[in-house]
């Protein structure tokens, strides 16, 4: 199975990102009631709750990573991921592979 990589992003919104370091755990839950995105997921950490979203638009989504609507099927409606790099325009986190639920057919 191929990683699946995700951007947190709105972090501004919350805590900021300065106290998010590579190998972090964060935990993913989708939030279908969201107003503003049925695909939103939110993204916690312990202690602090929400502290951003996985990035939904094309402006907010880094390199190859996937958006909250590419993953939102892929994963139960709990997930946990690690933060991989803290960029300037976002945080780059990979899904733990016990988080990933669906894979479609032809990806290993």
């Amino acid at each position: 199975m191929a990683k699946l990589y995700f951007t947190l992003t709105g972090t501004r919104h919350y805590f900021g990102d300065e106290f998010l370091q590579p190998g972090m755990e964060v935990f993913l839950k989708k939030e279908p009631e969201n107003p503003y995105d049925s695909e939103a997921i939110q993204v916690r950490v312990p202690g602090l709750g929400t502290i951003g979203y996985v990035a939904n638009s094309p402006h907010t989504v880094l390199g190859e990573s996937f958006s909250a609507g590419r993953l939102y099927d892929r994963i139960g409606d709990n997930a946990a991921g690690t933060v991989v790099y803290r960029l300037p325009k976002g945080v780059l986190c990979r899904v733990s592979r016990k988080s990933v639920i669906y894979t479609p057919p032809g990806e290993k």
